[in-house]
């Protein structure tokens, strides 16, 4: 089942990427949209799954609360160590090394996606279908910008396409790896802890501020709102 879904992230993200040249004045609201379900996967389904499965506390505090801190964190300084060498180049100098190195990380950052669609369906149907449409959402923008981002460093078109397959075929390649393992339980709630810090620190600081930054509408804010309460539905449904 995680790789048949895999496969909507695979479209999902050549989608991204098609849409990148062609893009309208309703990129905000997609955006605002997948900002919203991504927080709502973490607050409301990945977090409390991770602190029941996770191990006992740390010094006082939760294993899994640790690890989504850590994945947090961990997130924020990949993103910040990608800007730091963009900016050693200038703005007016940009080299396509740094556009393609940016890309790959986003198609590593797509494999994690599928690995983590398939630890949540060995978790239950309820858990892989609430990630799965945050996995599914989301590859939308990575697409978006894995594309946008290898061409803007100056790049051929056949290199951007190539990129872009790369990420789309990610999820399918992480997925199709958990056929092979099954987690224990608190080893799988130490990993949803840190994926949904990770997931967390993208929806928050990546895409969040971009579906605002050039629309900050109501509209916008209301796409949001409305995926956040989608996945609190999928969640009470699921229960």
């Amino acid at each position: 089942m995680a790789v048949i879904v895999a496969l909507g992230a695979f479209l999902m993200t050549l989608f991204g990427g098609w849409t990148a040249g062609r893009v309208t004045d309703r990129r905000h609201l997609v955006l605002g949209l997948a900002g919203g379900l991504m927080l709502g996967v973490v607050g409301l389904e990945l977090l409390p799954e991770a602190l029941e499965a996770a191990g006992g506390p740390v010094l006082g505090v939760p294993q899994a609360l640790l690890l989504f801190v850590g994945g947090f964190l961990t997130a924020h300084m990949v993103e910040r160590l990608l800007a730091v060498r963009q900016a050693a180049h200038g703005a007016d100098h940009r080299v396509p090394q740094v556009g393609l190195t940016a890309a790959a990380a986003m198609v590593a950052h797509s494999l994690m996606d599928g690995i983590a669609l398939g630890v949540a369906f060995q978790v239950g149907g309820g858990m892989g279908a609430a990630v799965a449409l945050a996995v599914i959402t989301h590859d939308f923008a990575d697409g978006f910008n894995t594309y946008t981002i290898t061409s803007l460093y100056g790049n051929t078109r056949r290199k951007a396409i190539m990129m872009l397959f790369a990420d789309a075929a990610a999820p399918v390649v992480g997925a199709a790896s958990t056929v092979l393992f099954t987690l224990p339980e608190d080893l799988l709630g130490s990993y949803l802890g840190f994926f949904g810090g990770a997931l967390l620190y993208l929806a928050a600081a990546e895409i969040l501020p971009e579906a605002h930054h050039e629309h900050p509408a109501r509209s916008t804010l209301l796409c949001t709102v409305g995926g956040v309460g989608f996945i609190w539905l999928v969640v009470g449904i699921a229960e």
